[in-house]
């Protein structure tokens, strides 16, 4: 489904990231794992047009768009739930959701009930202000947003970050049944470990801006947490 070749970044005279290759194949949960400051922000990004690629290429269902804008990903199935969500506090949870369907063009027509089914709270918040929102509930909020575009691809990153340990796992819950149920595929950024190993199949671990290793979840060893995650 998506396909990463070659890809290099900079930043200033900095080199960020260095000849990353990715395939995430349909249908898949794939989680990426790396230290602080390893690059995996910076790839998020990268795939999502919010930053320009300089070297490389990025493919979506056999589409070129490496160099095409982020509202043209969005629009060809990407949708990306960036790291502290970033939704509009002062905005009403009915117009961050609406806001997702200008995705779409104009923006008009309806908020989808899965969006409803999924997450209870929110229509009983519609007109409760974003920012009044708990963690947990601004984090349903960003996920309803973007699942309003109707994504192939869900980018997440760090969507446990700053979120009660019995809500962690209410989103872990949804991410697994957009995945197996609704076979929208997922990349997510985590560190929490034990999340990771419950949600997604594959991993993928960048260190210092390089891509060092990858494979099924379950191959995911103390050798490699030891030498590329531990802090």
């Amino acid at each position: 489904m998506l396909t990463v070749g070659n890809l290099n970044q900079f930043y200033g005279e900095s080199h960020t990231l260095w000849d990353i290759d990715m395939n995430i194949q349909e249908g898949v949960c794939m989680c990426l794992m790396g230290r602080n400051g390893a690059g995996k922000t910076t790839l998020l990004k990268s795939l999502m047009g919010l930053l320009s690629i300089q070297a490389g290429t990025i493919r979506f269902r056999g589409k070129d768009i490496t160099h095409s804008p982020t509202h043209v990903r969005a629009r060809l199935g990407i949708g990306y739930i960036p790291q502290g969500r970033e939704i509009f506090p002062q905005l009403t949870v009915e117009e961050n959701l609406r806001l997702g369907l200008t995705t779409h063009g104009s923006g008009a027509g309806e908020i989808p009930e899965k969006v409803f089914d999924l997450f209870p709270v929110l229509k009983k918040m519609l007109k409760r202000r974003g920012g009044n929102l708990s963690g947990g509930q601004q984090q349903q909020l960003a996920i309803g947003r973007v699942l309003v575009t109707d994504p192939a691809l869900l980018i997440l990153d760090e969507p446990t970050e700053g979120i009660q340990p019995n809500v962690v796992r209410e989103i872990g819950d949804i991410i697994l049944r957009l995945n197996k149920e609704d076979n929208i595929t997922v990349l997510l950024v985590e560190q929490k470990l034990a999340f990771a190993r419950r949600i997604a199949e594959r991993f993928c671990i960048i260190d210092k801006g390089r891509m060092v290793a990858n494979g099924p979840i379950q191959d995911l060893d103390e050798r490699l947490i030891q030498r590329h995650l531990r802090v």
